[in-house]
């Protein structure tokens, strides 16, 4: 078929796939609109004042009654307590599972680019800065995405967030397939990395779901579906990609983004988000529910509401209290993602390498990689498959480690044996040799990133915490966005400089990791950034309000 038939055939699913998301997207927004308009009619009528036409506290401050009785002497109840009353069931499990397919799409999308770039190369007669170009433009748009889908997600819904950034994705995932030149693909993966900027805030709303003795371990389990749509990746490599080629893998790599879009429907919106909002009916309903699924119930009594209009804000997370955590927080999320996607992407081009990068000149030069147009060998995705498979091992070492030791801690240890484990990788081991410790180091960086996913959402309140994890997941993509030209451009040019930037990195990870100020095991969800103020609008008695005009956050009963 001529190239003006390639770009036909493109253009007319490029249509039909935008109309049908579209209308996708403007029925989920229409139904949002319309549950907004409904919460500010209600809103509306809470806050008309009797007499004069003063502002005043009273219209903020209301109280519905859970059932009836005398409301002085009943007792009160955060949504925390709520949360921790009902405890871990089917809901939480339910919600894992949908989540966890979001996780999985995302796993899919990243292994996708060491999978595919090979054979790009040889089908197009790609320089190695073109081939490192496609993966630095996935990075490029989730970077640049990453702080924004934090920001929709404090102002507007997590769910929100996770549905319409989830959509574009699928949207833009299965045009790539249909990708007829490299610019094209350059274009469509950049907008592919866009949509998945918003995927780590499946995270912080799984995390407000959360009682928290078992926070940490969800969390830390929520990785297995990273792992599993690794594993399935490559798999579906080695059935696809050797008969029917790239662009088959790209579409059928968009399953699991299927998935989530037929069962999205069902995801309910994070009571603490509800509550901080203003939306206390809401919060209030969607905890009966998970009560009611897990065959327990709410605590009797009058829901306490913090709300905070004031949500999403970058400042806030430079606050005196919050100013030192953030940056470290950042810099680890910046290494954590420099080095495993340095791995992952040095698995496939040392094992192209071959033998070659094993051989030793007799002379005083370091061994070079000569990395030529060659197509992934069944070998290769078996090798592949057993480092893939690495993130398992790192998950269970992380689960054991994380409660006993602590965030903090259990984030330098992986660091620091991520950098134990490539110092053999100096010598230009064999193959098998290189194999072992390749799957030493994931395992190592995996868990380490779990804990960061794990230690961020606690770490911030509830009206920062989703840009909090945004402006993370923002610096994980800028170490992700150097990455590429590291392990696939520097490589080329020398393998001691390689390994050695990555062993610097994670020794300045180990060493961050050990100085955050803030230990988060065993520690309760913030709710907002001023927790201090928020606890003694709670203790103040009802009726005892004073005015503050000039404060965007309020104490609420429900």
């Amino acid at each position: 078929m001529s190239d003006k038939g390639h770009h036909f055939k493109f253009c007319l699913v490029s249509l039909v796939c935008t109309v049908t998301v579209q209308r996708l997207t403007s029925i989920f927004l229409f139904s949002f609109v319309t549950s907004q308009t409904d919460d500010k009619s209600i809103l509306t009528v809470h806050e008309e004042q009797p007499g004069k036409n003063e502002p005043s506290n009273e219209g903020v401050c209301t109280i519905l009654e859970q059932d009836l009785g005398d409301s002085k002497n009943r007792k009160t109840f955060t949504v925390e307590e709520a949360v921790e009353a009902i405890g871990f069931g089917k809901f939480q499990w339910k919600l894992s599972m949908l989540t966890g397919v979001a996780w999985m799409a995302d796993a899919m999308e990243m292994m996708l680019l060491s999978i595919a770039t090979p054979q790009l190369r040889c089908e197009w007669r790609l320089s190695s800065w073109k081939v490192a170009s496609i993966t630095a433009m996935v990075f490029i748009g989730m970077m640049i995405s990453s702080s924004l889908w934090g920001n929709i997600s404090d102002k507007y819904g997590r769910k929100v967030c996770l549905i319409l950034c989830m959509l574009w994705s699928l949207h833009y995932g299965f045009l790539s397939a249909f990708a007829p030149t490299y610019s094209w693909i350059l274009v469509l993966r950049g907008l592919v990395g866009f949509g998945l900027g918003g995927a780590p805030q499946s995270v912080t709303l799984y995390t407000e779901f959360l009682p928290m003795k078992s926070r940490g371990i969800s969390v830390i389990l929520l990785g297995v579906f990273w792992g599993l749509g690794a594993v399935f990746e490559v798999l579906l490599a080695m059935l696809v990609m050797p008969t029917l080629g790239w662009k088959w893998l790209l579409a059928f790599s968009t399953l699991p983004l299927v998935v989530f879009a037929a069962s999205c429907c069902w995801l309910p919106e994070s009571a603490r988000f509800d509550v901080l909002r203003g939306r206390e009916d809401k919060a209030l309903d969607t905890l009966k529910c998970i009560a009611a699924a897990n065959g327990s119930s709410v605590p009797k009594g009058r829901l306490i509401a913090n709300t905070q209009t004031d949500r999403g804000r970058i400042k806030d997370l430079f606050i005196p209290e919050y100013r030192r955590t953030t940056l470290l927080v950042w810099f680890i999320w910046f290494c954590n993602a420099f080095s495993y996607y340095g791995i992952v992407l040095l698995t496939t081009e040392l094992f192209q390498a071959g033998s070659a990068c094993s051989a030793t000149d007799n002379s005083n030069m370091e061994p070079r990689c000569s990395l030529e147009c060659n197509y992934l060998t069944f070998h290769d995705y078996v090798d592949l498959l057993w480092t893939t498979l690495a993130e398992f091992p790192g998950i269970l070492v992380t689960l054991w480690m994380i409660d006993r030791i602590g965030r903090r801690k259990s984030m330098a240890v992986c660091f620091l044996l991520f950098s134990v484990s490539i110092l053999p990788l100096y010598a230009c081991t064999q193959r098998t040799l290189l194999t072992v410790f390749i799957f030493i180091a994931r395992a190592c960086i995996t868990g380490g990133w779990q804990v960061a996913y794990v230690y961020t959402p606690e770490v911030f309140p509830t009206a920062t915490r989703a840009i909090g994890i945004g402006t993370g997941s923002g610096m994980a993509r800028v170490g992700a966005l150097i990455t590429p030209f590291i392990a696939q451009v520097l490589l080329k040019s020398s393998i001691y400089l390689t390994l050695s930037v990555y062993l610097i990195c994670c020794l300045l990870g180990t060493v961050a990791s050990w100085f955050l100020p803030m230990e988060t095991t065993g520690r309760s969800l913030q709710e907002s950034t001023q927790s201090t103020m928020e606890q003694k609008n709670i203790e103040r008695p009802q009726g005892s309000e004073t005015t503050e005009s000039s404060s965007s956050r309020s104490s609420k009963y429900i």
